[in-house]
């Protein structure tokens, strides 16, 4: 990767990342988030699932930007949890927001505000990463390492975790970033065949903390 794909995969971007927790809150809050080992399972659980499904369609997004409207809709399909879909939605206009800023258009026959106001955020992130002259590798492998480094650090947060141990989680974690974004269809493959992988778990986790009355993280 080079050092644009590094700066797209970076959770420290003013897109309003940092205040998502990708369920992390409410796993502490209902007890399944207790130590340095609890998070290492939630994080590989996102990553095969949520990392997936976002590094394909971040992929897909980048060899054919002139596809976003169908894409966004693959995504609605593959996001079952409405709070999730929110989070996503949420994340989408904060990045598309910087990359507006950063590049002049998409392509040539694309422009941000074709993306609309609200785009899921795999969607922008692979369009930014075509706009950036990145190829489908890199914008896969920035949606799949931002599903378990943005939630590492909330959980970091949550939990006044080392974070020397917590970064050294998300290093153990990068082969398997590399072995998602590995096994992904081709760039070129039909919408109908990118990963469609969900968890209940983290379905719920989602939709009890959009319920939830008193929290410090959005998602």
């Amino acid at each position: 990767m080079g050092a644009l794909a590094v700066l797209l995969g970076d959770g420290r971007l003013p897109t309003g990342g940092h205040v998502h927790s990708g369920g992390l809150e409410q796993a502490r809050a209902d007890g399944r988030l207790r130590d340095l080992a609890d998070l290492e399972w939630l994080l590989r659980r996102r990553l095969r699932t949520v990392g997936l499904v976002a590094a394909g369609l971040a992929a897909a997004a980048c060899a054919r930007p002139a596809d976003h409207a169908l894409l966004d809709a693959e995504t609605d399909a593959r996001t079952p949890s409405p709070a999730l879909r929110e989070a996503s939605r949420a994340q989408g206009r904060g990045l598309l927001r910087l990359a507006a800023a950063s590049w002049p258009a998409v392509s040539v026959q694309v422009a941000w505000s074709d993306l609309g106001r609200r785009p899921h955020h795999p969607i922008v992130l692979g369009c930014a990463a075509a706009a950036a002259g990145l190829g489908s590798a890199d914008a896969a492998t920035a949606a799949a390492y931002l599903s378990v480094s943005g939630p590492a650090t909330a959980a970091q947060r949550l939990m006044a975790l080392d974070p020397v141990a917590v970064a050294a989680l998300t290093v153990r974690l990068a082969a398997d970033v590399d072995e998602v974004v590995a096994g992904l269809p081709g760039p070129g493959a039909p919408a109908a065949v990118l990963p469609a992988d969900s968890d209940p778990l983290l379905d719920l986790l989602g939709e009890l903390h959009g319920s939830a009355a008193d929290r410090l993280f959005d998602s």
